[in-house]
């Protein structure tokens, strides 16, 4: 498969990542990460193998689009996970009921 990453062509198949990868050992996982054979590499560890470019000349989102064409498992970052949804506002009705000594609205 032919793509693009840090502006430079390069023609991938998913048996020569398995051989690029084979061997190296993956560091801690912080960011987004990638499933391949049986190991979890960070996505910016295996750009860095698989392309021999320094890891500031390519973002993760590259290689991340690459290795999932190529049909790896790619994780996203457990820490950019979505904030809970906000709790809902209490109506007015609520909060008139609430200063005139009802019961609370839900977010006091």
């Amino acid at each position: 498969m032919r793509c693009v990453i840090a502006r430079y062509p390069f023609d991938l198949t998913k048996g020569g990542v398995l051989d690029s990868m084979k061997g190296v050992t993956p560091e801690p996982v912080t960011g987004e990460s990638v499933t391949i054979g049986r190991r979890r590499y960070p996505v910016k560890q295996v750009g860095e193998v698989i392309t021999r470019q320094d890891r500031r000349d390519f973002s993760s989102g590259e290689v991340t689009r690459a290795m999932a064409r190529l049909g790896f498992t790619c994780h996203p970052d457990p820490e950019a996970a979505p904030a809970p949804a906000p709790a809902p506002a209490a109506t007015p009705v609520e909060t008139a009921s609430a200063l005139l000594g009802g019961t609370p609205p839900p977010d006091a």
